[in-house]
């Protein structure tokens, strides 16, 4: 095997995951390991998950899995034969690492589970993604996303007070967990590295997720009260002038602290637009620095909700007409020069020109030779100075290192790997 010259470049994977996993193997191969993708002839379900290059709906161009496959090799491969079984054996021997998705129990149903693995290579790290693990009562429980975002606890804390709980974007159970799988996976190699063998990492997607609610376990635990929803109004509900707010081309998120209201009354009264806020309503600002002196914990409830009424209404109209006066580059830059915090709610084709991003060199170009084209991909999580992450290749067409695997490595002749091919084997 070729060294790939990453962190983990001397690492061979073998990839049998769906989407539960197919991050974490990502994360794997852009450090440098080899990723054998295994695919099941004709190509992994996830090649058909949108939106597609183009709109051209076919499994070679599926945006999905080009950004969750980069710098993988793919072989097909069916393992629901008994020669199928018999090459995963084979591949076995020279892995570093399998990391599967399947439900507990399958694996050792199908004679290849990890003590049937591990006898053949005992170095092998085995990584298990599932939703609830692999033993306890709902061990053989199924789950989509959704599903462990909502066992996992977190679902109960995303979104508005008066709404029910919300999905987060994106499939983040999946990415949690996987995560946690390349974390744990990380850790057994360290091990093996000291002279043990390898071991079987069990990742429970609830438990990746449930890890992620910040201190909603220890606020029960300590004071017996459960977290709610707060929409985005940050740490204490109904925080005047805190969250998020339109502005002319989009939106911004603004939370402020002590002493930073009379300087934003400043900044809004320098372009003639505070109003007569300081004729009329002269304490408002002083009472807003002094209810949020300690977050507004240790306030009169009364007097808050009476100031909430009767005197922060017209500061809110008037910030809500300066903030729609301006783009939200305008209000950061404007923030910034007074250190206040105010932040621009990037849309995606904001990042894409943020200067920032730009500078670091996060978005990188790969090339689609079979598409005629350069695709842009989002890039580097984290900077390594000696052994840097980066993308090698583009993800996999569907069985393209069959030659090169079953041919160069395993010794399969041209007219036995036609034989597989035509039997389904491959």
């Amino acid at each position: 095997m070729e060294d790939a010259g990453g962190v983990l470049g001397d690492i061979r994977v073998l990839d049998l995951a769906d989407e539960k996993g197919l991050y974490c193997t990502k994360l794997l191969a852009d450090l440098g390991a080899e990723v054998i993708k295994i695919e099941k002839p004709g190509g992994d379900p996830t090649r058909f998950i949108g939106p597609f290059y183009h709109d051209q709906r076919d499994p070679q161009k599926s945006l999905y899995w080009f950004q969750f496959n980069t710098n993988k090799r793919s072989i097909t491969l069916n393992l629901m034969t008994p020669e199928g079984k018999e090459i995963l054996k084979k591949l076995v021997k020279t892995a570093d690492v399998l990391v599967e998705t399947y439900p507990p129990g399958y694996l050792e149903d199908e004679g290849l589970g990890y003590r049937a693995l591990k006898e053949i290579n005992p170095g092998l790290i085995l990584a298990s993604i599932t939703p609830f693990g692999q033993t306890g009562p709902y061990r053989g429980y199924q789950a989509t996303d959704l599903v462990a975002q909502a066992m996992g606890g977190i679902m109960y804390l995303a979104g508005f007070p008066d709404d029910p709980p919300n999905r987060l974007y994106g499939s983040q159970a999946y990415h949690m967990a996987s995560v946690q799988a390349m974390c744990g996976i990380q850790t057994a190699l360290y091990v093996r590295d000291r002279g043990e063998n390898g071991q079987q990492v069990d990742v429970s997607m609830q438990e990746a997720v449930a890890i992620a609610q910040e201190s909603a376990m220890q606020t029960f635990d300590l004071r017996g009260e459960i977290r709610q929803r707060t929409g985005y109004s940050g740490l204490v509900p109904a925080h005047p002038g805190m969250g998020t707010f339109a502005c002319k081309d989009g939106y911004v998120n603004i939370f402020m602290f002590t002493g930073q209201w009379l300087e934003l009354l400043e900044w809004m009264g320098s372009e003639g637009m505070a109003g007569d806020l300081k004729e009329k309503h002269p304490d408002v600002l002083e009472k807003l620095n002094d209810y949020f002196a300690i977050f507004g914990l240790s306030m009169d409830p009364e007097a808050y909700g009476r100031f909430l009424k009767e005197q922060y209404p017209p500061f809110d109209e008037h910030l809500r007409a300066f903030l729609k006066s301006h783009t939200k580059e305008e209000l950061y830059n404007g923030a910034q020069q007074r250190r206040l915090q105010l932040s621009m709610v990037s849309t995606i084709e904001d990042l894409l020109e943020n200067p920032q991003l730009k500078a670091l060199g996060y978005f990188v170009e790969v090339e689609h030779a079979e598409l005629g084209d350069i695709l842009t991909y989002p890039g580097a999580p984290y900077h390594l100075s000696e052994t840097p992450w980066r993308i090698r290749r583009r993800a996999p067409l569907i069985g393209e290192d069959n030659e090169e695997v079953y041919g160069k490595e395993l010794g399969f002749s041209k007219t036995e790997i036609l034989d597989l091919k035509q039997k389904g084997i491959i």
